[in-house]
C-alpha cells in the first residue's frame, strides 16, 4: 500500500493499478462487491479502518455524490474481518478521513 500524508493519520491507497475489492455479505447471505478507496489506522486506539464504494457505482461516470461505507477492521489477506463501527467519536475520525481524502483527490 502507498501512503499518503494526512494532518493526523496517514492514508493507505492499494498498491495495484487495478482496484481492489472486497466481498462483504449481507445478513440475508447475498454478497456484496466494493471497491476500497483507502484503509487508515488510528494509533491511539490501535484501530484500524477499511473506507470502500459499491462497484456498481465506483463505474458511473456520473459527478454525482456516492455512497461510501467505512468498516473497523482487523488482520489481514485471508484473516480479514470486519466490524462496524459503534462509536460517534470512530465516526467522527472517519468522517474526517472521508472529508480529507475527497478533498485531497479531486484537485
Amino acid at each position: 500500500m502507498s501512503e499518503q500524508e494526512h494532518n493526523h493519520y496517514p492514508i493507505f491507497l492499494p498498491d495495484s493499478e487495478e482496484k481492489e475489492r472486497i466481498v462483504i455479505p449481507e445478513e440475508n447471505g447475498d454478497e456484496n462487491l466494493f471497491d476500497v478507496l483507502f484503509y487508515f489506522d488510528v494509533p491511539e486506539t490501535d484501530k484500524s479502518y477499511v473506507v470502500v464504494v459499491p462497484t456498481e457505482q465506483e463505474s458511473e461516470d456520473d459527478d454525482d455524490e456516492q455512497e461510501v461505507f467505512a468498516f473497523r477492521y482487523e488482520g489481514s489477506d485471508e484473516d480479514f474481518k470486519l466490524f462496524p463501527i459503534e462509536t460517534d467519536e470512530e465516526w467522527d475520525v472517519v468522517e474526517e478521513m472521508i472529508n480529507t481524502f475527497s478533498d485531497e483527490f479531486e484537485e
